[in-house]
């Protein structure tokens, strides 16, 4: 039988629904990669087989900040009929996100985005919403004219067959408005924004002795996000000292327990508020 390829240390929320597949008989295969986050189309390509059916991958890894090369990886699935699904959290809304390319992709909205949590947007490829089955019926994804529950459950035709009863309106309000500003400003612009603060501030990082998670990913495979560990240093002891300076870092480890703070500065970040916060994990 098919089997689906995921990433064991990619962010729960896309390992354990895969995970959960066990119990319908579906066999979950994990990726087998060196280093944390760091997944290229080689990896994948020697890591698929004849019975793959799915691999279900991260756009951006959740800690490392490491990028999915998306074109190559969707190119390769697509010629060996493999399906691919994408969470786009970590990228949606801070570099472009070739939809086509995917079979299924999900985000919610609240963060690169910068909409509110608990709305967000889910992408099916047309031609697979038919194979694709709810697991949730309500009023709004089968047809029932004038409300009148019908003896045969059909599902719409469209997107609607995914959305099984009333949506979270304000949250939709909410992501519509940020996904104008993004517009506004242009993901393109976004993107090379968030390259250039990145390319400076990993360098800045590593002289004051820090260990940076894919300091040298060129600009295909950088995201958004910046982690970081000071050999030596109290991480958790430098997060609460920039939290008392309103400076806000995620505080993070890994398997085996090292502490690493992120930065995920945005477009809208000044490079004032940039050399502050550098200068706060200098002192701290």
């Amino acid at each position: 039988g098919h089997h689906a390829l995921i990433y064991f240390d990619d962010y729960p929320s896309n390992v354990y629904p895969w995970m959960a597949l066990a119990d319908r008989g579906i066999e979950v295969r994990f990726l087998n990669i060196r280093k944390l986050g760091q997944i290229r189309p080689r990896d994948i390509l020697g890591q698929i087989d004849e019975n793959t059916g799915l691999v279900a991958l991260a756009s951006a890894h959740f800690l490392t900040g490491y990028r999915l090369e998306i074109e190559a990886i969707a190119a390769t699935l697509r010629e060996k009929r493999i399906l691919f699904c994408v969470d786009a959290i970590q990228t949606l809304g801070a570099f472009p996100v070739p939809g086509r390319l995917m079979d299924f992709a999900a985000a919610d909205s609240h963060k690169w985005m910068l909409g509110p949590c608990a709305a967000g947007i889910m992408y099916v490829r047309r031609d697979l919403q038919e194979k694709l089955r709810p697991t949730t019926q309500g009023w709004h994804n089968i047809e029932n004219p004038d409300y009148i529950s019908q003896e045969e459950m059909v599902f719409h035709k469209d997107g609607r067959r995914f959305e099984p009863g009333t949506a979270n309106f304000i949250g939709l309000a909410g992501m519509r408005a940020a996904m104008e500003i993004l517009l506004e400003v242009g993901i393109d612009n976004i993107a090379a924004e968030l390259w250039r603060k990145r390319f400076w501030i990993v360098p800045a990082l590593q002289a004051m002795g820090a260990d940076v998670w894919h300091a040298d990913a060129p600009q295909s495979a950088a995201a958004g996000s910046i982690t970081f560990h000071i050999p030596g240093r109290d991480m958790a002891a430098t997060h609460r000292a920039l939290l008392e300076k309103n400076i806000i870092t995620s505080l993070r480890s890994d398997r085996s327990g090292v502490a690493y703070l992120r930065l995920s500065p945005h477009f809208y970040n000044t490079d004032s508020e940039l050399h502050r916060t550098l200068e706060a994990i200098k002192t701290a």
